[in-house]
């Protein structure tokens, strides 16, 4: 009589077990980008994020701030290495795939990568961000007409 009672309590436990191994590896395979925005304030608490744009991957994030500057977290795990990009510390060119940049940090070779982009519009936001010539306002008004 003890030993159905055993078999099922075994069968409960791996299915138990393999539902978290399967959830596991779910979460891990795609970052979530608020967890990734609480690392970059605690890395950072007094830069405030603007805007945020995901890799096609998921595995990356760039940040624009508040005062003009660019940040990048890249997933590890469920951990995020964040980074504040300084201006002029930071090449771009554009993927040949045309949803991408090729991104070159000078003061940490190991950021370099060829980040791809759901679309191309994201791409060309992110790299104003880090060439860091993004203006939200204009500095032109327009003239009357007439």
């Amino acid at each position: 009589m003890i030993w159905p009672i055993v078999i099922m309590c075994m069968l409960l436990a791996g299915i138990f077990y393999m539902r978290m191994t399967a959830r596991a590896a779910k979460e891990e395979s795609a970052p979530d980008a608020g967890l990734a925005i609480l690392d970059f304030g605690r890395a950072f608490p007094d830069e405030a994020i603007r805007a945020i744009h995901a890799t096609a991957d998921g595995k990356s994030f760039f940040v624009r701030l508040h005062d003009g500057k660019a940040g990048i977290m890249l997933s590890h795990g469920t951990h995020y290495v964040c980074h504040l990009i300084e201006a002029g510390n930071v090449r771009v060119r554009n993927a040949p795939s045309g949803r991408g940049l090729a991104v070159h940090f000078i003061d940490f070779d190991y950021l370099d990568a060829t980040y791809e982009f759901r679309t191309p519009q994201q791409a060309a936001e992110v790299s104003l961000w880090l060439l860091g010539s993004f203006q939200p306002q204009s500095e032109f008004t327009a003239a009357p007409v007439g």
